[in-house]
């Protein structure tokens, strides 16, 4: 992290900011969608469209899995 430059932090620092401002959109789905008159079967796989985007942000940015390689 020493050998970052200022305009490269602030560039991940940007991508945080936009990752955690799409989590927060899609958690305000995710509450949206509980309000909506679906039967059940539609509202798990919606639910469950929802929480795998959130959760592959998740692990690809904040846990930098993005950078890894294909094979783990």
């Amino acid at each position: 992290m020493a050998d970052m430059s200022v305009s490269e932090i602030q560039k991940h620092v940007k991508v945080y900011i936009t990752i955690f401002a799409v989590l927060a959109v899609l958690t305000i789905v995710t509450v949206a969608v509980s309000y909506l008159e679906l039967n059940t079967a539609m509202a798990i796989t919606l639910a469950l469209i929802i929480a795998s985007v959130k959760a592959g942000l998740v692990g690809s940015y904040f846990m930098h899995l993005i950078s890894e390689k294909k094979m783990i």
